[in-house]
């Protein structure tokens, strides 16, 4: 068994990704579904799962708490300091990974960008620090990221600085000051970036990433598309990231083109 734990999550997609990459790959018997939960309700939630239980993807707002709670942690997530991915060893100990930074690389480069970017990052969540991560992978020459409270831009200056990428800091009403970097990356949950988009003045040439995709487009990508921005949304995301949990939880190859099919429907 495995899940994708978040709050809320009612509109995730990846049990239906999942489901079908079991099915395409012959897995009978396993199964996958939502369970809602907060980061303070994750530690409890773990310690109850039974042995039968493979593992655990982790979406807003537990990806700090997950890594909290792991016995063992892979060197990406201990640096970003954020977990998507929990797996269950066979000891019974918890295993902390973070796919979102290989899977933000793959869509990233995929979209065309480029070393030496000058990048925009709205937020300073778990999901920021992933971006972090994937942002100094693709070469970025500097990361400016923008958030509501200035100490959680502190926060995310031992990732930066791990990660060896110069860190900028800016207060979230100078946002649209910041719309015109080669790639922004939105990691904000639902509609806390839509005041902005009447704001933002977008360069036909950057690159705009948004981590959601439910409702779909956000204010913010239908401003970028019309603008003529390369656009990702966080469909490309979810399949990229849920590729290595897949393989994280069963052991086996994913069945990318099974699993891209499903999404798609």
């Amino acid at each position: 068994m495995a899940a994708v734990v978040g709050k809320p999550i009612a509109h995730s997609l990846s049990p239906a990704i999942h489901s079908a990459g079991y099915a395409a790959a012959g897995l009978t018997g396993w199964s996958y579904t939502r369970i809602e939960a907060g980061a303070d309700e994750l530690p409890g939630l773990v310690a109850g799962l039974g042995p039968e239980w493979a593992g655990l993807s982790v979406t807003m707002p537990g990806k700090e708490a997950a890594l909290a709670l792991a016995d063992e942690v892979s060197p990406v997530a201990a640096v970003v300091g954020a977990a998507n991915t929990l797996v269950r060893r066979p000891d019974g100990t918890w295993y902390a990974d973070n796919t979102d930074v290989t899977g933000m690389v793959e869509v990233l480069t995929g979209a065309g960008c480029v070393a030496g970017a000058v990048v925009t990052v709205l937020g300073a969540g778990g999901t920021a620090r992933a971006a972090i991560a994937a942002a100094a992978r693709v070469g970025a020459a500097e990361v400016t990221v923008v958030a509501r409270r200035p100490e959680a831009i502190d926060e995310l200056r031992p990732v930066a600085a791990a990660v060896g990428v110069p860190l900028a800091g800016a207060e979230w009403d100078g946002a649209p000051a910041h719309a015109r970097a080669d790639l922004v990356i939105s990691t904000v949950p639902q509609g806390v970036a839509d005041p902005l988009a009447a704001h933002f003045d977008w360069r036909p040439e950057t690159v705009f990433f948004d981590a959601l995709y439910d409702p779909w487009p956000t204010p913010l990508a239908a401003g970028a598309l019309a603008a003529g921005c390369r656009v990702i949304s966080g469909l490309d995301l979810l399949l990229a990231q849920a590729v290595g949990q897949f393989e994280h939880f069963t052991g086996v190859s994913a069945p990318r083109a099974a699993m891209r099919a499903a999404l798609g429907r």
